[in-house]
């Protein structure tokens, strides 16, 4: 006879949180982007990255490859994702807010994360809240909106914050993807 349980981050915020990255790869060309679920404890549950090599410019407009690069990026990491997240969340400097509004349309809460530096990336169509995490001020832009108060993404969210992880977890793709990719751990 088998017992029933569940596993007690679970019952804390009942899913998982994704953090996206997408930062420049090993040569100029090359973007890698990453998606680490983690549970409401910061335990990984999920690691998921891939890799893109930019066409030639010449004939791509002024923004247009990079927005290109991180569209395929983002539709590559949520196909290949075998669970999925509660909440999305992203570090505002990497990621514009026309991605997620123009590119890429999302049907989770999605926050993009920044510290007082990345302020001036606000966009209009984003509901702005902050919170402290670590003794740190954090600034998140919900699209739409942040998720109402008894949901189980804002468990999580506070879940995560009370344990000082709104940020941490972007570092810990960059380890992830550097091991991945057999180079030398940050």
């Amino acid at each position: 006879m088998t017992v029933p349980f569940r596993h007690a981050a679970e019952l804390e915020a009942g899913g998982n949180a994704a953090f996206l990255r997408i930062v420049p790869g090993s040569h100029e060309r090359e973007k890698v982007g990453a998606l680490l679920q983690i549970n409401a404890r910061g335990e990984p549950i999920e690691f998921t990255f891939n890799q893109v090599e930019l066409p030639a410019g010449a004939l791509w407009q002024v923004g247009d490859l990079d927005r290109h690069a991180a569209r395929m990026l983002v539709e590559s990491l949520f196909n290949a994702a075998q669970r999925t997240p509660l909440v999305l969340l992203c570090l505002a400097r990497e990621i514009p807010p026309t991605l997620f509004r123009d590119e890429v349309v999302v049907q989770l809460p999605l926050c993009r994360v920044a510290v007082e530096r990345d302020l001036a990336t606000l966009d209009s169509g984003e509901s702005a809240e902050e919170r402290t995490s670590l003794n740190q001020t954090v600034h998140l832009f919900w699209r739409p909106v942040p998720p109402a108060p008894e949901s189980p993404a804002r468990r999580l969210i506070d879940a995560i914050a009370s344990r000082g992880m709104l940020l941490e977890p972007f570092e810990r793709i960059l380890a992830g993807v550097k091991e991945a990719l057999a180079e030398e751990p940050v």
